[in-house]
């Protein structure tokens, strides 16, 4: 019996290859998660029992140092047994009594996470929020010292909104939970005298810095997105999605002090995106206004008669890039692929829209691409760069949700997609002449 060709089983092959590597991966990873957690349980145990000596016989600080000592000299392959992380360890124990809170938060932190809670943290109510917050975002160090910098603990939450008589219950609460005050803008590293276009552009350069500091499940849409009411154009300033709110979130940014009639604007907004492009199964929009400077009192009379749920937040600018940034800004590749992310969905929008128009499909109602290209074949309509798209649709969704795509494959789906676009832009035109 002849044994089959690698050659002819080529897809069978390397689907089984890419099977392999991914276990092979997930099981590393879920290996050094278990490592990470028996080596910060043991640090804290070790921790522990140094302080309770010192506590309960009066040992001094020198008995750390011969601890270091004599444990270095018996494990001299084990690294992390010097009498500076000792002293981590007593204060580690100190700052985290609870061992079943070691055991079922802190321990899933690496261990130079735990030290920055230690040394920067000294409140233990924020201690715990913040080690909860890098479990919940997976935050890298750099990034966990940059919120501690930035006081986000005492930024969350504290926005003026209305959401408490716009809103549900649950939905409220969770709505006022994501919004800040102020927002922290450092990482643009610009003054004070800015246009609000600069500061838009500068936000859309660090899109992924932007999606940091706004919070967990911020999903972005679109800058400058366009609305078209009674024919009329508008155009929204950042729109998002979040995906624990299930809504809407429309972001407007004022580079001067809150004013009364931001939030009629902001109210306008809300209605016509709730109109045209909220789901059945969504959650009403929510609005945030971005300002440099608000009163409490004009804010709580302009919000106080709104039906539709926003609210006012400040944001701040700083003309140095704090020092906690440097490590986590993008490389020039990184830049290379944010734009090419927000190129990627401004087209598949774009598209979404030509489509609409020429399949009849209503504003609010939801549109499966494969099904709408079928339904514009049917409808006689196949332009000359119809199958090029199609080919290339997969890369160009995967880039639109942000998945890492092959460059080559994702500047292929570009133009097959600005070139299909400009197609189904021409039957529109051709339609209403």
């Amino acid at each position: 019996m002849n044994e089959p060709s690698l050659d002819s089983n080529a897809s069978d092959y390397a689907r089984l290859l890419t099977e392999l590597k991914e276990r092979i991966r997930a099981a590393r990873l879920r290996a050094a998660v278990t490592v990470n957690r028996e080596l910060v349980l043991l640090y804290w145990s070790l921790g522990r029992d140094i302080l309770a000596r010192q506590e309960e016989q009066g040992w001094g600080a020198r008995i750390v140092e011969r601890l270091a000592t004599d444990l270095r000299r018996d494990f001299p392959e084990m690294t992390g047994l010097s009498a500076r992380n000792l002293k981590y360890m007593r204060a580690f124990a100190e700052a985290f009594p609870d061992h079943e809170m070691v055991q079922q938060l802190v321990a899933q932190l690496p261990w130079g996470h735990v030290i920055k809670l230690i040394e920067a943290v000294k409140i233990p109510e924020q201690r715990l929020w913040y080690a909860r917050q890098v479990v919940e975002n997976g935050w890298s160090r750099n990034v966990l010292a940059h919120q501690i910098e930035s006081n986000l603990f005492g930024r969350q939450g504290k926005a003026l909104t209305n959401f408490s008589r716009t809103l549900p219950a649950p939905q409220s609460d969770l709505a006022q939970e994501i919004i800040k005050d102020p927002y922290s803008f450092d990482f643009l590293g610009l003054g004070a005298e800015i246009t609000e276009r600069e500061l838009e552009k500068g936000l859309l350069e660090h899109l992924r810095l932007l999606i940091l500091e706004l919070g967990k499940g911020f999903a972005f849409v679109g800058s400058q997105y366009h609305l078209e009411v009674g024919g009329q154009d508008y155009y929204l300033d950042l729109l998002f999605y979040h995906l624990q709110l299930r809504c809407f979130v429309v972001v407007e940014l004022k580079i001067e002090d809150f004013k009364p009639e931001f939030a009629g604007k902001m109210n306008f907004y809300l209605s016509a995106v709730d109109s045209q492009l909220r789901h059945k199964d969504d959650a009403p929009t929510i609005g945030i206004i971005l300002c440099k400077g608000r009163n409490e009192v004009i804010v709580e009379y302009a919000l106080r008669d709104s039906t539709k749920p926003m609210g006012v937040a400040q944001y701040h600018l700083s003309a140095t890039l704090p020092e906690s940034f440097q490590a986590t800004l993008p490389t020039a590749a990184e830049l290379a692929r944010d734009f090419s992310y927000i190129e990627h969905a401004v087209l598949w929008m774009d598209i979404e829209h030509e489509l609409r128009l020429i399949l009849g499909f209503g504003p609010r109602e939801p549109m499966i691409m494969g099904r709408a290209l079928n339904a514009l074949r049917a409808a006689g309509h196949q332009p000359a760069h119809f199958s090029a798209f199609v080919d290339t649709m997969g890369v160009l969704n995967r880039s639109t949700q942000g998945f890492a795509t092959d460059v080559a494959q994702a500047e292929r789906a570009r133009v097959a997609a600005t070139q299909f676009l400009a197609e189904l832009q021409e039957i529109n035109r051709r339609r209403n002449d």
